[in-house]
């Protein structure tokens, strides 16, 4: 059984896309564990790695790696949607893992499990505005809307309607106070997932503006990639592949109008060549080993030149 906290996925897939053996400079825009770091530093002994996570506790790992890897790794705490603001030279790649790793799920006190008691957070930056708080200020109407919009919930109403009622008698400041409230209304589905599932990754969505900052790391990719850069991400929902998806099938075509992506390049040939016509999932080797793939989807892009 391996028993490391967190397990890359689809890490050969990523490293194939991200054709690093070459040697480069690549950025891994979602840090956590290092998984993907460490393997882009083996493959060749003059890759760089400039990695940026938010959550304050990939800062231990970042050290130590900076540490085994001096003058090849550098880390950046904060957003991977602030990339352009923190470079000054173009990248060879750039990878984003857009899920919420095994540590932050597996740490009650992080918030943002239905199955562990802890406090209402799933703050990934641990700051700002949390869950709890999202949760006891906002309208029945705004809470029914993010459940709906994030997490895809066609009870969105129901739940937020008992989230209201609930909060009238007692706030809500614990994360199974509130996987109870969605069970209350919820019947157990027939698959054998939680019914509090769409709820807490929608509140989590919400709460770390995700779709945001997947928007603004593609578009920071349109300018920070070298000529036949690649750009490598994995996604855990549909509303995050979709997103992907069409940026790269309108960034792949020629631009005959303004292009919010990079206004600059209207009328010239289109900025990406698509490398994966499907999205590419794992095999049962991996499934067995990783159950957390079991979702991951990774679409991959090749920088056309400028």
């Amino acid at each position: 059984m391996n028993t490391e906290p967190h397990i890359p996925v689809l890490l050969d897939e990523v490293l194939e896309y991200l054709d690093c053996a070459g040697g480069g400079v690549f950025i891994d825009g979602t840090f956590g564990a290092g998984g993907y770091t460490r393997a882009i530093l083996k493959a060749n002994s003059q890759n760089r790695v400039i990695g940026f996570d938010r959550d304050p506790n990939a800062m231990k790992t970042a050290l130590a790696t900076e540490g085994q890897y001096p003058h090849r790794f550098s880390f950046i705490h904060d957003c991977f949607g602030n990339m352009a603001a923190h470079l000054d030279e173009p990248v060879d790649g750039i990878v984003l893992d857009l899920g919420v790793s095994s540590m932050q799920i597996d740490e009650a006190e992080r918030g943002f499990s239905f199955r562990l008691d802890g406090p209402l957070d799933m703050r990934m930056g641990q700051s700002g505005r949390s869950a709890k708080d999202y949760v006891n200020s906002l309208s029945e109407k705004e809470l029914a809307d993010i459940l709906f919009t994030y997490g895809e919930e066609k009870a969105s109403r129901r739940i937020a309607a008992a989230i209201v009622a609930t909060r009238r008698e007692t706030p809500i400041v614990t994360t199974m106070q509130l996987a109870d409230i969605i069970h209350s209304v919820m019947p157990r589905p027939k698959d054998g997932s939680d019914s509090a599932m769409r709820s807490f990754q929608a509140l989590r969505i919400y709460v770390n503006d995700e779709l945001g900052e997947l928007e603004r790391a593609l578009d920071a990719s349109v300018h920070l990639l070298k000529p036949n850069g690649r750009l490598v991400v994995v996604s855990f929902h549909s509303l995050e592949d979709r997103l992907i998806k069409n940026f790269l099938i309108q960034n792949s075509k020629a631009h005959t109008h303004q292009n919010r992506y990079a206004p600059e390049m209207t009328g010239e040939a289109g900025l990406y060549t698509i490398l994966t016509k499907k999205p590419v999932v794992a095999g049962e080797a991996e499934l067995r080993r990783n159950p957390r793939a079991h979702s991951a989807k990774l679409r991959a892009a090749r920088r056309l030149p400028k």
